[in-house]
């Protein structure tokens, strides 16, 4: 994978066999993904030329693996590439079927396509692990990930956390929960504890005290925090007074919630810029549904046992959807696979067509 190499290793391989008699490398400068970790695609382009005579190339244009319409749809993007070795995949693979490009008005219509896609595959008798679902970013599946909790459709995620069982989005939703709850056990422990200065006995007092009282925000207002928890505690109970007694629309509500999160996700979290695109992601969803209540009842989570991002992993025998960034996707095959966001801005992303060298990977 010569293509994956950065300028440190070309110098350290050249040096070594600097005439480059006995060197041969092995790369595609189509599969060139990898500039974020260092790797440069002119050391496979540039390679021919840096000796004297050139290197020799050997084209191996066979795939083995796919199908010739895929083939074709992959000829025809990859041709648009301004530099590149010429080359033209073909297979002696023939279908019938060809790649499909499917518009729909908004993200939540996607998702309900690509499951209802997946289902009626497995119908036909393609198991769920033969089917893959592929994005440019892991926050991309947010909306896909909800539609199969919905509908009770296993799945594992590569290349990014699953999306309702990150910290931060747990976080969140347990905030919501409480709030539209405050007799909600698991959601206020969770909620509380996000404040510097409570644990879990300080929590306990509280709860306890909301369980005791006919009033829960009277309770909660007279509450006396220990002394460093007490500016986030008259935030907290700001926020109580907007979402127990609301007067605002429901997305509105949502949007207070994420605000009042923000400096807790940045405290707690040495990734919080990556985080907030979640959170940004889960705002969007909130805001398609009519209420509070609704919103809950869709995305329902189960009490969460422990705050790590982590997921388990599925049995070996239990069959389940793959969803994978593209990144983490590389050298993998099924025969089913949906793309989502083939939509400029998405793919490639708005945070990586700074340069021409950019908008080319």
């Amino acid at each position: 994978e010569y293509q994956d190499t950065n300028a440190l290793q070309a110098s350290i391989l050249l040096a070594l066999k600097p005439q480059g008699r006995g060197l041969t490398v092995v790369g595609d400068d189509a599969q060139s993904i990898y500039a974020f970790r260092g790797a440069t695609v002119r050391n496979i382009l540039d390679f021919p030329t840096r000796f004297s005579p050139p290197a020799e190339q050997v084209t191996l244009s066979q795939n083995y693996r796919s199908t010739q319409p895929i083939l074709g749809a992959a000829n025809a993007v990859i041709g648009l590439a301004a530099e590149r070795f010429t080359k033209d995949l073909w297979s002696l693979r023939e279908s019938a079927e060809k790649p499909g490009v499917v518009v729909v008005n908004d993200e939540a219509e996607q998702a309900r396509f690509v499951v209802e896609q997946v289902l009626a595959r497995r119908e036909a008798g393609l198991s769920l692990m033969q089917q893959a679902v592929l994005f440019r970013a892991a926050d991309h599946s947010a909306q896909v990930e909800i539609e199969l909790a919905r509908r009770n459709i296993p799945f594992v995620k590569f290349g990014g956390l699953k999306f309702l069982e990150s910290t931060h989005v747990k976080d969140v939703m347990a905030v919501v929960r409480w709030l539209e709850n405050p007799r909600d056990r698991m959601a206020g422990f969770r909620t509380l504890q996000l404040l510097p200065g409570i644990g879990p006995k300080t929590a306990a007092r509280v709860l306890e005290g909301l369980e005791a009282a006919t009033e829960p925000l009277i309770a909660l207002e007279a509450f006396e925090p220990p002394p460093a928890a007490a500016p986030a505690w008259d935030e907290l109970v700001t926020l109580a007074r907007a979402l127990m007694a609301p007067t605002s629309p429901w997305p509105s509500e949502f949007e207070q919630v994420i605000a009042w999160y923000m400096p807790h996700l940045e405290r707690m979290h040495d990734d919080a810029a990556a985080r907030q695109a979640d959170l940004q992601q889960i705002e969007r969803i909130a805001a398609t549904y009519a209420s509070r209540e609704r919103f809950l009842t869709e995305l329902t989570l189960d009490p969460p046992s422990a705050s790590s991002d982590e997921s388990g992993v599925p049995s070996r025998d239990e069959d389940y959807l793959i969803l994978s960034t593209i990144h983490s996707a590389k050298g993998q095959e099924w025969k089913a696979v949906y793309v989502l966001n083939a939509v400029d801005g998405c793919m490639p992303s708005d945070l990586a067509t700074g340069t021409t060298e950019e908008i080319e990977e």
